[in-house]
């Protein structure tokens, strides 16, 4: 062969971490990452394809999964060498140890980090169409992604030393353990904010450094184990513990101090055309017309009634003195469904049974006549779902429950007999006695 030719040939040769990242084990890593989180995804759509922050909170949430798998991913490459029974040749080249591990090493970490990354991208995607408000919230994005990468190397460490084929899936399984004990409510709190899959409410957001400082823990540790591994003086492994140690102290240290409640959790979007105003959070601002038509059948009979609260509040804190609660559009999945209300007769129901909320009053000192107040303006207003299906029931049970019925219904009739000037008036003075537990000031029927 002539020179020339040799030169050519070996230009043309591959880089080993080239050759590792293209057709070794690692694309397929990356891959399990992704199908596995995609599925994960696709099955808990409903409670997160809808808003920004619980699809943050949702691909946070799903490091549970993802960083045993990136651990096992890792622990199985580590062993290679060992399966193949090749660990010894590779002994007796002229590579460095600490070369030998990361060659392997870093394609996993790379393509399990890129395989999570793609499933934000997609669920950012999904989501986009269906928020209603607020912005897209990347804010976990780096300490997330660096801890997959960490766990890929620190895995690959524990296959190098653990010598069995059983390392990887025990591996996983531990990381699986520890990371839902550190997450659950009766969890250690004083390891929990060192958790990188630690649980996230939506509408809690970090502190600026806290995704930083979890990069730099779970880095830190896993470099450190490669270096104390591998490295030829492991002594470097310090500094990178020192890191790791350093960030994990601030962590701890901190605590709850970690998270806050979103700013603009606090805000509220208001539509005044009505009476009650109807308020939603302006998380969900995009909602406001659909949450206003499902109650105009409710504001359009109160028009000209008085005493009534000033709006429906929908803000975290509780409701003021001239406010009433409106039904949750919290959690996602239940009222609402990317972005649209799932039932909006209920949600109408539910609202009306806010206005007429008299606070703790106890059962015992409701009289008949309040209760029987509640009754009417409850199913004049918004009649709650499945009320013939009731009332049927009602019909077939004992004399009681007729008896109630027939009480029931002659207090409707009567009230619908009133003419629109009596209408307003009595629901005028029902309003004016929402909270109070006695009926005093309650109209009769």
């Amino acid at each position: 062969m002539s020179p020339v030719t040799g030169r050519k040939a070996t230009a043309r040769a591959p880089h080993p971490l080239r050759a590792e990242a293209v057709r070794g084990f690692a694309p397929w890593a990356g891959a399990a990452v992704l199908l596995t989180l995609g599925v994960t995804l696709a099955a808990t759509a409903d409670r997160w394809q809808g808003g920004w922050a619980e699809t943050a909170a949702e691909l946070h949430t799903t490091l549970l999964i993802a960083f045993p798998l990136a651990l096992a991913a890792g622990c199985w490459q580590g062993g290679r060498e060992r399966r193949r029974r090749t660990a010894e040749l590779w002994g007796t080249t002229v590579r460095p140890p600490l070369t030998r591990l990361l060659v392997p090493a870093l394609p996993v970490a790379l393509w399990v980090s890129a395989g999570y990354l793609v499933t934000v991208a997609a669920a950012l995607l999904a989501t986009w169409p269906y928020a209603q408000g607020d912005v897209p919230r990347p804010v976990l994005l780096p300490g997330d992604t660096v801890a997959l990468g960490a766990g890929a190397l620190a895995g690959h460490v524990v296959g190098r030393i653990v010598p069995s084929r059983l390392a990887a899936p025990l591996l996983a399984m531990a990381g699986y353990l520890g990371l839902g004990t550190l997450a659950a409510d009766g969890g250690p709190s004083v390891a929990r904010p060192l958790s990188p899959a630690a649980l996230v409410q939506a509408g809690e957001v970090p502190v600026w450094w806290q995704p930083w400082a979890m990069a730099a823990w779970t880095a830190g540790l896993a470099c450190a184990a490669a270096l104390g591994y591998a490295a030829r003086r492991r002594v470097t492994a310090v500094l990178p513990l020192a890191a790791a140690l350093a960030a994990g102290t601030l962590l701890a240290q901190t605590g709850d101090g970690l998270w806050h409640a979103d700013p603009l959790a606090r805000r509220q979007v208001c539509d005044t055309s009505t009476t009650p105003a109807v308020c939603v959070n302006a998380r969900y601002a995009g909602m406001l017309p659909q949450v206003r038509d499902a109650l105009s059948g409710v504001t359009g009979k109160l028009r000209g009634v008085r005493n009534l609260p000033a709006r429906w509040e929908d803000r975290e804190g509780g409701s003021r003195p001239d406010e009433a609660q409106l039904p949750m559009l919290t959690p996602i999945g239940w009222t609402a469904v990317r972005g649209r209300l799932t039932d909006p007769a209920e949600f109408a129901w539910e609202a009306v049974g806010a206005l007429r909320l008299r606070g703790d009053c106890p059962d015992e000192r409701l009289t008949d006549r309040v209760l029987r107040a509640d009754e009417v303006v409850a199913h004049y207003l918004a009649p709650m779902p499945g009320q013939q299906e009731h009332d049927e029931a009602y019909a077939r049970g004992d004399a009681a429950h007729r008896a109630e019925l027939r009480a029931r219904r002659a207090a409707a009739a009567r009230f619908a007999a009133l003419t629109g000037k009596e209408r307003r008036a009595w629901l005028s003075a029902y309003f004016g006695a929402r909270d109070r537990c006695d009926d005093k000031g309650v109209p009769a029927l």
